[in-house]
């Protein structure tokens, strides 16, 4: 068993890696000070495994790109009186090779064995691909 464990989560209304760093910069621009966060409705009940070294692994359009440190969880309480968990989040975005994944609601947990390597430093500044071509290359083990 690991040491620790992943989160998966759609990273909805974003096309590629480069929306998610866009929204995120905006985000920490209009809250200087404040710690990065993501937050999502249910609560990790493997809280201490997530904290002991996990990161959010965020999907574009049917493919994982992109991962982020965890660094914390904090309660927020929506204007709606709902708990809600706030993934806070390392603010360096570390691309990943493409991995596809079929879509799915709310995160699920992800096996550091089944998560994607990450991509060197030096392929930061690379064009992506086509999401579909990208799957297609992940799924054959090409990309």
């Amino acid at each position: 068993m690991a040491e620790y464990v992943n989160l998966l989560k759609l990273c909805v209304g974003a096309e590629a890696v480069e929306d998610l760093l866009d929204w995120q910069a905006r985000r920490m621009a209009e809250n200087p000070g404040q710690p990065l966060a993501h937050v999502t409705r249910m609560w990790p009940k493997r809280e201490a495994e997530v904290l002991a070294g996990g990161s959010l692994y965020w999907v574009f359009k049917g493919t994982i790109g992109a991962r982020q440190r965890i660094t914390g969880l904090e309660e927020r309480i929506g204007a709606d009186g709902i708990r809600r968990c706030a993934l806070v989040l390392d603010p360096q975005v570390i691309r990943t090779a493409p991995a596809p994944r079929r879509p799915f609601q709310g995160w699920r947990y992800l096996d550091p064995a089944d998560a994607p390597r990450d991509l060197p430093a030096m392929r930061a500044a690379d064009d992506d691909l086509p999401p579909e071509l990208a799957a297609a290359l992940a799924e054959l083990g090409l990309r």
